[in-house]
């Protein structure tokens, strides 16, 4: 039963990533990380920092309750089932979901004009998080990742409209203040990470079911727990002596005659 136990680290990194958004909100509250501090800036050198800093930061309340669910539901099931690379998982898919964003040109695809942008959120992570345990599940092919990968599809198959500019589902009086980069990036990364991390960690358990072909009464342990409790069905069942033609050739012509 020990390998069915929740992962301590399951249920530590969560609770200490929430505690570290909420902290820092009380922060903003308070008048620090202002004008852009901390965040993402594309295209700018002093905007890298917010690689590192922009998921602790948000806009606003209902920003911040927006990211902590999901965040904690899905850094619980990275940890809890794929806890040999979750920590690698985790972090590359921070840093390169930051990296993809800074690196894309803040362009209004509608107007083709430059717009300086100032990214915060963890919503790059959770779109890491959300592909990475769907696609993840899908390339391995394992029974038990699949389920999970089933789990997040029925949570949070919602978040693939995220990817695209929200101005392409309603008309808006200004430019929408969600970040589609930040969803792009963290769902592009989430997937090429589950791509390449697809032969690690647990490998896939073959049934013998799955074998065709393959029957042994010895691995029927229902059988064989039968046999032992009910001798008595047995006893007649031995295997029947194989017919010799030839001792009984005279019987035989006699019924031809």
């Amino acid at each position: 039963m020990q390998k069915y136990q929740i992962s301590p680290k399951a249920v530590l990194y969560p609770l200490l990533m929430i505690a570290m958004m909420w902290t820092a909100y009380y922060f903003q509250v308070h008048g620090f990380f202002g004008n852009c501090a901390g965040a993402i800036i594309p295209l700018v050198p002093a905007g890298l920092k917010g690689v590192i800093f922009s998921p602790f930061l948000h806009g606003d309340m209902g920003h911040l309750l927006a990211n902590s669910f999901p965040i904690a539901v899905l850094m619980f099931l990275l940890f809890q089932f794929y806890p040999v690379f979750a920590n690698r998982i985790f972090i590359f898919g921070w840093l390169f979901t930051g990296l993809l964003v800074w690196l894309l040109p803040p362009i209004d695809i509608f107007t083709g004009q430059y717009m300086y942008t100032c990214t915060i959120g963890a919503s790059g992570v959770v779109y890491v998080l959300a592909f990475f345990l769907f696609f993840s599940g899908v390339f391995q092919w394992n029974m038990k990742l699949l389920t999970v990968s089933l789990l997040v599809a029925m949570y949070y198959g919602s978040l693939i409209w995220g990817v695209l500019p929200e101005e392409l589902f309603s008309t808006l009086d200004e430019p929408s203040k969600i970040s589609w980069q930040s969803h792009l990036s963290g769902a592009v990364i989430g997937t090429a990470l589950a791509f390449f991390f697809k032969n690690k960690g647990e490998k896939k358990r073959k049934f013998i079911w799955e074998f065709p072909n393959y029957y042994n009464e010895k691995d029927d342990e229902l059988w064989m727990q039968y046999r032992e409790k009910h001798p008595e069905d047995f006893e007649d069942s031995s295997p029947r002596k194989k017919d010799e033609v030839w001792e009984r050739l005279e019987e035989l012509r006699k019924k031809d005659e």
